[in-house]
């Protein structure tokens, strides 16, 4: 299957996968090719490989990162974590059943941009740092529930609402930034990767 949209995924320039996968803590691994291993990250766990010479990638549906979602106070704490360990990192993560779509980047240890839209909840729960050029070309990231929203009418809702990322703007921005994933043709990866579980993690028994 490879990659798609309605997952989260990690890029990391300059690091071999084996450094990205100790960096998560995984357990239980098993080295997987490109199909296989995306396949089995949308299903449980996380696919670290180097799809491409300057970036690996760390997918994972479900557990990426482990226990948490950009949603949540302890997401910036698990970026800068992971930064120390392995330098300049961007994250990502889309949803359109939930409309959870995130994006977030550490450089030089320092988280210079992160923002996260959750539709189903109507809220923006992280924003930090300014919208970066693709942002502003596409309109988004730039909005989150300003005081006196309380007492917004029609027409202040449709324009925040206008203005919410959804996943074609998350692959568009990943694509900016340097790396898209989607972009891989599944055939032109030859590498093969590490499929594994974060700690407190359990592989479950799959039919």
């Amino acid at each position: 299957m490879g990659i798609g949209y309605k997952t989260s995924w990690l890029a990391v320039r300059d690091a071999a996968p084996e450094e990205v996968a100790d960096a998560l803590g995984l357990r239980h691994r098993q080295v997987m090719d490109w199909e296989g291993g995306t396949d089995a990250a949308y299903r449980q766990g996380v696919f670290v490989a180097r799809p491409v010479s300057d970036w690996t990638f760390a997918h994972g549906r479900i557990h990426l990162p482990p226990g948490t979602d950009a949603t949540e106070p302890g997401f910036p704490d698990w970026l800068h974590s992971l930064s120390t360990q392995l330098g300049d990192i961007q994250f990502f993560a889309t949803d359109r059943i939930g409309e959870y779509h995130a994006w977030a980047k550490v450089e030089s240890g320092d988280l210079t941009r992160a923002y996260c839209y959750i539709g189903e909840r109507g809220q923006v729960p992280l924003h930090i740092g300014e919208p970066s050029d693709i942002e502003l070309e596409l309109g988004v990231g730039q909005r989150w529930l300003e005081d006196g929203w309380r007492d917004w009418q029609e027409p202040e809702w449709d324009a925040w609402f206008a203005a919410m990322p959804g996943e074609f703007d998350v692959v568009r921005i990943a694509r900016s930034w340097g790396f898209c994933p989607l972009d891989i043709p599944d055939s032109d990866v030859n590498a093969s990767g590490i499929h594994g579980f974060p700690a407190g993690i359990e592989p479950r028994q799959e039919p």
